[in-house]
């Protein structure tokens, strides 16, 4: 089934906008707009490159719990290069006497590369691999218009964030249960909480870290629309992340680096102090709501001006 046709499926008949006579008192659009939104989930979650990236971070956690439990096993100190400082590495100190920590770990590891990388693809793809595949064109014939199929996009892509990174988490709070006990943990200032608000934490930490990525989505997807090639707009998107990410560990650069989408990435671990210190967490989402807006305004005035019928 062509993308066209599940769009028009979804919107209840099965034909297509041109042979469907007009119908004011029909409110097509917003049967269009969610039309259009499932078809891109079911198109983008049904690909075997979302799936293997989604492999990919699971396999994450799976990776960092197995060598943490061996370097338990042959004697070594767990808390090898961890300390202090509340930045997410430092949660591997703790990973051994609670396997929550592995969720804390792992999204601190996947967070500076792999993550971003993954979104980088999604959203470098989103526009620009339909108008490689020639069918961008057909899209725009229905009824939805430029805009909302450019915020059905949108909306994939942070739907592909919060998926990523529950995957992650999940896929660590798997393995810190198999491999290492659970129970109540020690918050980065030293007080006790119980599992269950330390799960809750787990949670917020996970869509905050979601959150993050919304720079990184409206990033991508501005990208997608400047080129009719898939792999170029994914090699230009992933990039860009390399490129910030190498710059924001530069010292001369320090006067500019707070205003880097990456700089406050790991702000969430101020999610694990009592009380929960809110200042960079506060920087860090205002920055991607700025990101998400000038990029994703970038993204609409070129997409609607766009000539993709050439």
């Amino acid at each position: 089934m062509s993308r066209v046709d599940q769009v028009a499926k979804a919107d209840g008949d099965g034909t297509t906008p041109a042979a469907r006579p007009a119908d004011p008192s029909r409110p097509r659009s917003w049967t269009w707009t969610f039309g259009l939104l499932r078809s891109e989930l079911l198109t983008t979650f049904r690909r075997w490159r979302t799936l293997a990236l989604l492999g990919v971070l699971a396999a994450v956690p799976v990776l960092v719990g197995i060598a943490v439990k061996i370097e338990t096993n042959d004697g070594s100190p767990g808390g090898r290069g961890g300390g202090g400082g509340g930045e997410g590495p430092a949660f591997i100190s703790q990973v051994t006497n609670n396997g929550l920590f592995l969720v804390f770990t792992a999204l601190a590891v996947t967070l500076p590369f792999f993550l971003p990388m993954a979104i980088g693809v999604i959203a470098g793809d989103s526009i620009a691999g339909e108008a490689n595949a020639g069918t961008l064109r057909y899209l725009l014939v229905a009824p939805a218009g430029r805009t909302r199929l450019l915020l059905a996009k949108y909306a994939t892509v942070m739907v592909f964030c919060l998926v990523a990174t529950l995957v992650v988490a999940v896929s660590a709070l798997t393995v810190g249960a198999l491999l290492f006990p659970l129970g109540d943990l020690t918050t980065i200032s030293g007080t006790r909480i119980g599992f269950a608000d330390g799960l809750l934490r787990a949670f917020l930490i996970a869509l905050v870290v979601a959150a993050s990525l919304t720079g990184v989505a409206a990033l991508g997807l501005f990208v997608s629309t400047l080129t009719g090639s898939g792999i170029a707009a994914m090699a230009t998107t992933v990039g860009l992340l390399i490129t910030v990410q190498i710059l924001d560990q530069i010292p001369q650069l320090h006067a500019i680096q707070p205003y880097f989408f990456s700089h406050h990435w790991l702000s969430f671990a101020d999610l694990m102090r009592e009380p929960v210190y809110w200042e960079d967490l506060r920087k860090n989402l205002g920055l991607q709501v700025l990101y998400a807006a000038v990029f994703g305004s970038a993204a609409w005035a070129r997409f609607t001006t766009r000539d993709v019928t050439a």
